[in-house]
């Protein structure tokens, strides 16, 4: 059992040392542009567009840092923005929903892109799903009531823990304190999927996920391969159907509706298990994630296999 821990528990170091080093940097350059009052400016001219969506003008400043940098980048923004922000656990959902359909493009969309399908196409497609998505989301809470509760950010800027200090001091230790938090749900992360591979939880979600694929319209000899990308994440994936289309050759459609999917939904286990963290709904963010994918990736299909595809202005061709 020591055994056991301390592998756990070196896993995790390094995947949190992998992390520090992009949240870090983040947290720095938003404190700059605090003092600066360059997130107030942001802030103002994000409001508009942020309140289409029925989500607060901070959220669209930690949306455009996950679209940039990624996850923990996005997460990294709202740990710093953490005492001025207030929203809802329906607002909360949408803007996770967001960040789930979009972030990290720069890196990803280059997998995407060798992979075999369009780096502007599939990038416009995760950033129009995700603002559609989190506008519908937000605004049936709004009028509904539906998931009204706040949600408190406070343990995740250490406001009790940095209670007395102020100025840079009271920022270092607050800083220090969401890092701690990180490695924390990291710790807790790494130990929930070991578990869910031991007692053959994820080998369950595996075998389910495969026919929802095969449904959408992806063919069978790539559906294997794309599970491992929904599952593991979008470079696991890519460099999957990467390897395969080598071997198989795999049709441009083919590797284009597989690649639009894991776009559109990868790392389903930990980056769910990573924004629920935050406050999200696991309906919101995991189940209606996943039936709004397979409606769009079905309608891909069948617009594909209609003979559509130049009429629809869709192009497979690398960008």
């Amino acid at each position: 059992m020591l055994t056991y821990a301390l592998t756990l528990l070196r896993r995790s170091w390094r995947m949190f040392i992998t992390i520090a080093r992009i949240m870090l940097p983040v947290m720095v350059i938003v404190k700059v542009a605090q003092e600066f009052g360059l997130v107030d400016l942001v802030g103002r001219l994000i409001t508009p567009a942020m309140g289409l969506l029925n989500l607060p003008p901070e959220a669209g400043l930690i949306w455009a840092t996950t679209v940039l940098i990624g996850m923990f980048g996005g997460i990294a923004t709202l740990s710093t923005l953490a005492t001025s922000i207030d929203m809802t656990v329906g607002q909360m959902s949408a803007l996770g929903a967001m960040m789930l359909f979009a972030h990290s493009l720069p890196v990803e969309q280059a997998i995407v892109r060798r992979a075999g399908a369009s780096f502007w196409l599939t990038a416009a497609l995760r950033l129009g799903t995700a603002i559609v998505y989190g506008a519908a989301v937000g605004w049936a809470c709004h009028f509904t009531g539906a998931l009204s509760e706040p949600v408190s950010f406070a343990w995740l800027s250490g406001s009790s823990f940095t209670q007395g200090a102020s100025g840079y001091l009271g920022w270092m230790q607050a800083t220090a304190y969401s890092l701690g938090i990180a490695l924390l749900i990291i710790i807790v992360l790494v130990a929930v999927l070991d578990a869910f591979e031991r007692v053959g939880i994820t080998r369950r979600i595996t075998s389910t996920i495969t026919p929802l694929l095969r449904i959408s319209g992806l063919s069978a000899e790539v559906a294997p391969v794309t599970t491992v990308g929904v599952l593991l994440g979008l470079s696991y994936g890519g460099a999957l159907i990467i390897d395969e289309s080598e071997k198989k050759n795999f049709s441009r459609r083919t590797r284009f509706l597989a690649l639009s999917w894991l776009c559109l939904s990868h790392s389903l286990i930990e980056d769910t298990l990573l924004i629920m963290a935050l406050g999200a709904n696991l309906w919101v963010v995991l189940v209606g994630r996943v039936a709004i994918t397979l409606a769009i990736i079905s309608l891909l299909a069948w617009l594909t296999d209609r003979g559509n595809w130049r009429t629809a202005g869709i192009q497979t061709q690398q960008s």
